[in-house]
């Protein structure tokens, strides 16, 4: 049989872009509350790309005279997915900017103040590119102002303040308020066209591993899970770390075994620092490092008060007399870290997860503890990204819970790719 004319592939592109505009509106890639999502909407993309390129070969084979080019085919689906994916990506860039600048955002009002509503308050106020814009907290009765949190009114007063705000958004701290209460606001709010209501689970700082609701007696149940990722999730992850971990230490083990031999040279000492952290569940391991530091480099803390306090409140030291003059090096673009990769293949540690942390930086994490713990921690993550040690403890713990929270495949792969210019960069390196 002669091959397909050019004229045939001009029409199946035109067959197939209809085909996926179909496709990507059954998976829900134009629902209002998909658009934006984050790395979520890779995942949508993945398998509208997956399902429209199972159609297309389930068509062919039905029809036996349809004639369809293997390569054309798979270079239709992966650019499908590469364009419709780096489109959204600079869509959600732009989107971003404008919301901190105050466009594309909605008035937001958390009801209920108590601890929870507190600090739903405060994640709304830090996190700028949400789309929800506090305009304020309602209380069960009236009080005034708490710091960067106003409280606008109390609950009776709900309504007013809706239609004076132009409020889209309830975010209701069920803990602060009452079974009556929370009925009241759905009757009212809970059919409306311009009011959007979200509940917040009542242990805010508790359940970042997800729920599993199960009918139990024809009664709904809820129950946490005990580790963020598990099923397909927890298999994904495992291949995503293996798949790159193993061909990645064939590929580095010549430069692993040169810097292994620079650093036995640079100063006396072993060429591995293992370093006691905490792992999945509580479970404490040695993290692998090469050694950046000299031997005695406790005597040179103690003798100098001011380092040490500075040690003592940040982890960290900016000018580390510690530091040998390779290890600086190796510590600007993280090459000290490299022997982390065996800890990946032991299973201590993922390739993306939260940072690593010693025991006693526990108490920096206050009531996120417990979810630092539902998940492996990483080589890099959104710490890495986001500056590394430039970041105040705030803002890691805020990084790392946002990680756990919002989990997936497509946003690991997002970090590693922003990582290799950010350790290029070497911002926040020390």
């Amino acid at each position: 049989d002669a091959p397909p004319s050019p004229d045939f592939y001009s029409t199946l592109a035109i067959a197939m872009l209809l085909l996926w505009l179909i496709i990507y509106a059954s998976v829900g890639l134009y629902n209002p509350r998909n658009l934006l999502g984050g790395t979520s909407e890779y995942e949508l993309v993945f398998r509208a790309a997956t399902i429209g390129l199972l159609t297309v070969i389930i068509v062919e084979f039905l029809f036996t005279e349809l004639i369809i080019a293997r390569g054309w085919l798979l270079l239709a689906a992966g650019l499908s997915f590469l364009f419709t994916s780096g489109g959204r990506f600079l869509l959600r860039r732009v989107v971003y900017a404008m919301r901190r600048r105050g466009f594309f955002v909605r008035p937001t009002l958390v009801v209920g103040y108590n601890e929870e509503g507190k600090l739903l308050a405060e994640q709304l106020l830090l996190w700028k590119t949400s789309g929800l814009e506090l305009a304020g907290v309602v209380a069960s009765t009236k009080k005034g102002e708490s710091g960067e949190l106003p409280v606008l009114g109390s609950l009776d007063q709900l309504d007013e303040l809706v239609a004076k705000h132009n409020i889209g958004e309830l975010v209701l701290a069920t803990s602060a308020l009452s079974r009556e209460d929370m009925l009241g606001i759905f009757k009212r709010y809970g059919v409306s066209n311009d009011v959007n209501v979200r509940l917040s689970s009542g242990l805010f700082e508790v359940i970042t591993t997800g729920l599993d609701v199960r009918e139990i007696g024809y009664v709904p149940l809820m129950s946490v899970n005990r580790v963020r990722l598990t099923g397909a999730d927890r298999t994904l992850k495992l291949l995503l770390d293996y798949g790159l971990t193993l061909p990645g230490l064939v590929v580095l083990s010549p430069l692993l075994l040169l810097i292994a031999i620079l650093v036995k040279l640079d100063s006396p000492g072993p060429v591995i620092y293992r370093r006691r952290v905490m792992g999945l569940n509580g479970r404490e391991f040695d993290a692998f490092k090469f050694r950046t530091m000299v031997t005695n480099g406790h005597e040179l803390i103690e003798a100098d008060p001011k380092l040490k306090a500075e040690l003592d409140e940040h982890h960290k030291l900016k000018e580390d007399p510690r530091v040998t003059r390779l290890g600086g090096f190796l510590r600007r673009f993280s090459l000290d870290e490299l022997p982390q990769l065996f800890n990946v293949i032991l299973r201590d540690m993922s390739l993306v997860g939260p940072r690593m942390i010693s025991p006693p930086e526990m108490s920096k994490y206050d009531q996120w503890g417990i979810n630092l713990l539902t998940v492996r921690p990483g080589i890099t993550g959104m710490w890495q990204v986001g500056g590394r040690s430039e970041i105040n403890y705030a803002e890691r713990v805020r990084l790392d819970m946002h990680y756990i929270r919002n989990w997936s495949i497509w946003l690991d792969l997002h970090l590693l790719i922003q990582t290799i210019p950010a350790v290029f960069k070497a911002r926040g390196a020390y």
